[in-house]
């Protein structure tokens, strides 16, 4: 896998039977100062994925039980069904005998002609964002994140800075940017689930930060490598929750992620 922090940080061992041992490290702390959600949801894909029949992950979706804090950690998996093109299965990320994550997914083959694939009618009722060139984008500066670590792992560069950054949040709370890992790693299905999940709440342009309560994840294509453009925004914040939605695009212009989650909103 590389050396790249993100294989390192989700990497699992076996130490049971449907059981792994994992490290959550404080390398992709959020702006709350707990180790991100996405993240936590990568390592139960990639412990799931070693006992699934097929290579993709296809839908994720994660319930968050309690912050995720730094140190040992085990994941406990299960196969709920293996049908002719997809598969099922749950897990479950604990800290101290305490349960973190609740996650559930499904399995495909999302390979170019694999096997059982559909052929069917196809409507693109969208397309990625209208960007410059990264070269020609604001870089989001790592300082602008405060304690979250994840802007040190991961590069942002919208068209402009947003209004939060500058201290006058703008209103609007929606962003379109180009995202990467810093490091070079190119980005792939499993790192998706911490991709959808890394930049800052999109109610920060309303002055608020956010707890992800619930995150699903769509995986739509394998992407190609280079910078990934992203949209994430939010249309209600109402009785103190939100929700936020991402779709990730990627170099040849294909949709490769979406996702929604519903937030609770920190003031």
């Amino acid at each position: 896998m590389g050396d790249y922090a993100f294989d390192a940080d989700t990497s699992v061992s076996p130490s049971g039977r449907d059981e792994f041992s994992a490290t959550l490290t404080d390398r992709w702390n959020g702006m709350t100062s707990v180790v991100n959600g996405g993240l936590e949801m990568a390592i139960c894909l990639r412990a799931l994925g070693l006992g699934m029949p097929f290579p993709d992950p296809l839908v994720v979706s994660g319930l968050f039980l309690r912050p995720g804090t730094p140190g040992s950690a085990t994941v406990r998996t299960s196969l709920l069904r293996s049908g002719r093109t997809t598969a099922f299965g749950e897990a479950s990320l604990s800290r101290d005998g305490k349960e973190i994550v609740r996650v559930t997914a499904a399995f495909a083959d999302l390979g170019a002609g694999a096997a059982g694939a559909v052929a069917g009618p196809v409507f693109v009722g969208g397309g990625p964002p209208g960007l410059p060139p990264p070269s020609e984008c604001a870089r989001l500066p790592v300082a602008a994140f405060g304690p979250a670590t994840i802007a040190e792992r991961i590069e942002f560069r919208p068209a402009e800075l947003p209004g939060w950054v500058r201290g006058e949040p703008g209103g609007r709370p929606s962003m379109d940017f180009w995202m990467r890992f810093a490091d070079g790693r190119d980005a792939d299905l499993l790192a998706m689930p911490l991709l959808v999940d890394c930049t800052a709440p999109s109610v920060m342009e309303l002055g608020a930060l956010s707890a992800t309560i619930e995150l699903t994840v769509h995986l739509r294509a394998r992407p190609a490598p280079g910078w990934l453009a992203c949209r994430a925004s939010t249309r209600f914040v109402v009785g103190g929750y939100h929700e936020e939605d991402f779709e990730i695009w990627d170099s040849s212009g294909a949709l490769v992620a979406q996702s929604r989650q519903l937030a609770l909103v920190v003031t």
